[in-house]
């Protein structure tokens, strides 16, 4: 394909993107004409077979093939009704491996529509890790703060640990830090937080505040009243979670955050010095 074409292709299928409420989408009717089709009848079945797709992949179809019905001009002056659907990428980039592939339009299209989709991936990745290594941070910060409000109150950090790990053991349905690491395969030496998901890092984080909270404003001192509390709070907060379906216990362990932490770390380097040679 030549290189002219393919930059009058790139500029086309850009020029014809479409945002509402900050969401991105494409006319399959003005995707028609880009990749090649005369005749919307064809190019319509291209669009359902790849709507046969999307539903093998168990993809909600309203959210990537939305069906909508415009009113055009037609050349005599009077309007008519037709049907046409707006495209998230995915469903563009299902629309082009769903295409004829001797047409040269389809091919740009695949891979197109493949990378661009790729990227959009790799940034809903960036979003979800840069979220979690935030709210690790912000747990880290709330259980110092917590420490340091329990020493007043004349626990030491020994007593401490053994506060956080009632409170485990209350948000985790009776397990205990040390079973939950041997759950999930965290290393002895390593913090349990550090391999849970966003959700329980948030859970924990919630119910330390809590007892932040309350202990102050109730004047909780020693150790036992202090954990009764901290238990009292993580087990509000499982009871919320089994409210709406979720059990901490049972959610998969993810990727250590500190190797999150280093990727994203990683990535501002690449992209720095990628940035400085545009510059140059």
């Amino acid at each position: 394909m030549k290189k002219e074409l393919i930059e009058q292709l790139f500029t086309s299928f850009e020029n014809i993107k479409q945002e509402q409420s900050s969401l991105e989408y494409w006319s399959a009717r003005e995707l028609q004409t880009l990749l090649g089709y005369s005749k919307w009848e064809n190019f319509e079945k291209v669009v359902l077979r790849a709507v046969e797709s999307a539903k093998n992949s168990n993809h909600n179809i309203e959210d990537h093939f939305l069906k909508v019905r415009k009113m055009v001009e037609l050349g005599s002056g009077s309007n008519r009704e037709i049907v046409d659907y707006n495209l998230t990428r995915y469903a563009c980039y299902l629309i082009a491996q769903n295409g004829d592939p001797s047409k040269s339009q389809i091919a740009f299209a695949q891979t197109y529509f493949a990378v661009q989709t790729r990227k959009q991936e790799i940034i809903e990745q960036r979003l979800l890790d840069i979220e979690r290594v935030e709210a690790r941070e912000k747990l880290s910060q709330t259980e110092k703060k917590l420490s340091g409000v329990l020493y007043e109150r004349g626990v030491d950090n020994q007593g401490f640990g053994i506060i956080r790990a009632q409170g485990d053991q209350a948000l985790f349905g009776g397990k205990g830090t040390a079973d939950m690491k041997r759950r999930l395969g965290v290393p002895d030496s390593r913090p349990l937080a550090d391999f849970l998901p966003t959700l329980t890092i948030k859970a924990k984080d919630f119910a330390a505040e809590l007892t932040r909270h309350n202990v102050v404003d109730k004047d909780l001192r020693g150790q036992q009243k202090i954990s009764g509390e901290h238990v009292a709070n993580n087990s509000a907060v499982r009871r919320i979670l089994g409210e709406r379906g979720v059990k901490p216990e049972l959610l998969p362990a993810d990727t250590d955050v500190k190797k999150v932490q280093r990727k994203i770390v990683s990535e501002d380097k690449k992209a720095l010095k990628v940035e400085k040679k545009k510059r140059q």
